[in-house]
């Protein structure tokens, strides 16, 4: 998980990198204990996805302004600001938390963290390629996905120990910690910044930029907005079939405990940081024309899961596993497939263009997910007692939207080799 000697070396990217540790952990951290208190509280897993839901859509809303403000601003200062207003923000939530009413204040605290993280993620995203040469993207990136990963796979450990131990408020107090350390972090980043040449009223800098930046899918990148679409393709598949399905194979269908979906959870999230790690390993070894293999890969192990529960003499430990290997390397392939998609998308993106187009990949995916979940919750409530009709089609229809998105990579590679030539 070290990153390669050319980025230690680069003083920027360390410090944004170490930042995002620190910000993940506390924020994830923050959440999982927020997700059990209000379990705790109100008894309902609804009531707390209720809260989550609703806190999402400032982001969707938000994001392409938040696109708009990191190629306008300093992104440097962007991101310090937003940083410490998450702080700040958590900070008054710990405070506010003995007036009563606590609901209350973790919905406003869930809400005011979704707008600031609308600005925050195309203003981090946009920095990355603004830091690296473009030789250096596919590591760097793959750097900043496995810092994700292992903060997704550490947190809940900690989230529970922290707040079974201590309650609620102390963690709280530490994800305060987590942020003003971030923001610290960030203060010590050197980004070049040269100020917009001609100043507008925020309407029509607003229709300028969207307009600009819709041109330049639209018309003079066509591929990257086909790229966009394609990801935002799998990523409702998969939201659905890790997020929902997984959990309800385990729990609901092999009848196993809490304890062996977190261990599988677990093995999901050492999966997500070894896929980041074959691509700086790769270090562009595996062609962007092959990409859609991975797609495909993705459809295969999931006719190998719809597969096992076709055979009746296998058993719950045999059907376990085979969920497990095939869940995390369908996760191994999705963390490979992201870091590439994203490095191609930064790669093509000209700077003052950047978190307008970054903004566009945090919009789409998380517009797909929700429908994903919604979708995979249904499918498995109405196949209930024969989930290989769910995960078989699933299978076939990834295999296909991979096979015919083949000439897709193929062009969009030869297209990004003429650019640079």
């Amino acid at each position: 998980m070290t990153p390669v000697p050319a980025l230690r070396s680069n003083r920027n990217f360390m410090l944004l990198l170490f930042g995002q540790a620190s910000s993940l952990i506390g924020n994830y951290t923050l959440k999982f204990a927020l997700s059990m208190y209000v379990l705790e509280q109100t008894g309902s897993a609804i009531v707390f996805a209720a809260l989550l839901t609703a806190a999402t859509v400032p982001t969707i809303l938000l994001s392409p302004l938040g696109g708009i403000l990191a190629d306008r601003t300093n992104r440097r200062n962007m991101i310090v600001t937003l940083d410490t207003l998450s702080g700040l923000a958590v900070l008054a939530a710990c405070i506010a938390l003995a007036a009563g009413h606590s609901l209350f204040v973790i919905g406003a605290l869930l809400t005011a963290l979704s707008v600031l993280g609308a600005f925050e993620s195309p203003a981090v995203q946009a920095c990355v390629p603004q830091m690296l040469s473009r030789r250096q993207l596919l590591q760097g990136n793959a750097a900043v996905n496995q810092i994700q990963a292992a903060a997704s796979l550490i947190t809940p450990v900690l989230g529970s120990l922290f707040y079974t131990a201590f309650g609620l408020r102390p963690v709280l107090c530490t994800a305060v910690v987590c942020f003003f350390l971030t923001a610290f972090l960030e203060c010590f980043i050197r980004l070049p910044y040269q100020g917009p040449a001609e100043r507008l009223p925020a309407a029509a800098v607003i229709k300028k930029d969207l307009s600009a930046s819709l041109y330049f899918l639209g018309r003079e990148q066509p591929g990257i907005l086909k790229l966009l679409l394609l990801s935002a393709l799998a990523s409702m598949f998969m939201a659905g079939l890790i997020a929902i399905g997984f959990p309800y194979l385990i729990r609901t269908v092999l009848c196993l405990s809490a304890g062996h979906y977190g261990a599988a959870e677990s093995a999901m999230g050492a999966a997500a940081i070894l896929g980041g790690l074959a691509v700086g390993l790769l270090n562009h070894r595996l062609p962007f024309r092959r990409l859609y293999l991975l797609i495909v890969s993705i459809g295969g192990c999931l006719l190998g899961a719809g597969a096992v529960f076709l055979l009746p003499s296998a058993s719950v430990w045999a059907r376990y596993l085979v969920l497990l290997a095939v869940f995390c390397l369908c996760q191994f392939a999705c963390s490979m497939f992201s870091i590439y998609a994203l490095c191609a998308i930064q790669g093509r993106t000209p700077v003052h263009l950047t978190g307008k187009i970054m903004a566009y990949v945090s919009t789409l995916s998380m517009c797909a997910q929700p429908f994903g979940q919604i979708l995979y919750g249904a499918l498995f409530d109405l196949f209930s007692n024969s989930v290989h009709w769910v995960l078989l089609p699933s299978g076939m229809l990834l295999c296909i939207i991979g096979f015919a998105s083949a000439s897709f990579f193929a062009a969009f590679e030869h297209e990004g080799r003429s650019t640079q030539s």
